[in-house]
């Protein structure tokens, strides 16, 4: 029996094999994270397959290369086109409001012109026989071998619709044997408003020298409707 009481101890035994130190294991939580890693590299690679872009190959990215530099050029093209265009519209509108003033001008010119016409007629002396249509005057000349001829027909109203006829000239003459005759000559068809000026030429037989001329103007019944004798001037 010791002083201060017996005590047993387990006596240290080395092994015969070496170290007892107890092998490291991988942590747990270790083990988790690489595996959430792998798993979620893989849902994305999946997601992207599955839901993503496509991706493309080389030749595909070449080919959209292409497209878009032709699609460039096109919208370019249609760009400069635009402009071109634009630049005519507005030398089409210059041109047209120019032509616009002109018009107007030209018809305020007309309406004085008319205006002066209607003045200058009313002065004439009426026919004599006093038709309306009337013939209020007429003037017969010879140019080379035709009647060239200027009258001036009037109606009695403004208001009067527009007289629907024909015209043709009985022409007394002669010929170089001293011959006396009478030729009558188809003119043409005429329309006759307030007032109407005629003018044109009549072929004449050959060798025929006019002296005086009687004009006759018929409705479309063929009903005489104004006549007058005009001498023919040297």
């Amino acid at each position: 029996m010791a002083l201060f009481g017996s005590s047993k101890r387990t006596a240290f035994k080395p092994t015969p094999y070496g170290s007892t130190r107890k092998k490291r294991r991988v942590p747990r939580w270790l083990i988790l994270m690489l595996t959430g890693v792998v798993l979620g590299s893989g849902g994305l690679l999946f997601i992207q397959k599955s839901y993503g872009p496509t991706l493309l190959t080389v030749e595909q990215a070449d080919q959209l290369r292409q497209d878009l530099n032709s699609t460039n050029l096109d919208k370019q093209r249609l760009l400069t086109q635009v402009d071109r265009q634009t630049h005519e519209l507005d030398e089409l509108r210059s041109a047209l409001e120019k032509q616009t003033v002109r018009a107007d001008s030209a018809e305020k010119n007309y309406k004085q012109l008319s205006e002066s016409l209607q003045v200058l007629a009313d002065a004439v002396p009426a026919d004599p026989r006093g038709t309306s249509p009337g013939i209020r005057a007429a003037d017969f000349t010879l140019v080379n071998g035709q009647l060239a001829y200027k009258l001036l027909v009037m109606q009695n109203s403004a208001e009067a619709p527009a007289f629907q006829g024909k015209m043709d000239f009985a022409v007394e003459g002669r010929y170089p044997n001293g011959h006396s005759t009478t030729v009558d000559i188809p003119v043409s068809t005429v329309e006759i408003g307030h007032y109407t000026a005629l003018t044109g030429a009549a072929e004449l037989p050959r060798a025929f020298t006019p002296v005086q001329v009687t004009i006759r103007i018929r409705d479309q019944a063929d009903k005489l409707a104004a006549t007058r004798t005009i001498r023919v001037t040297r």
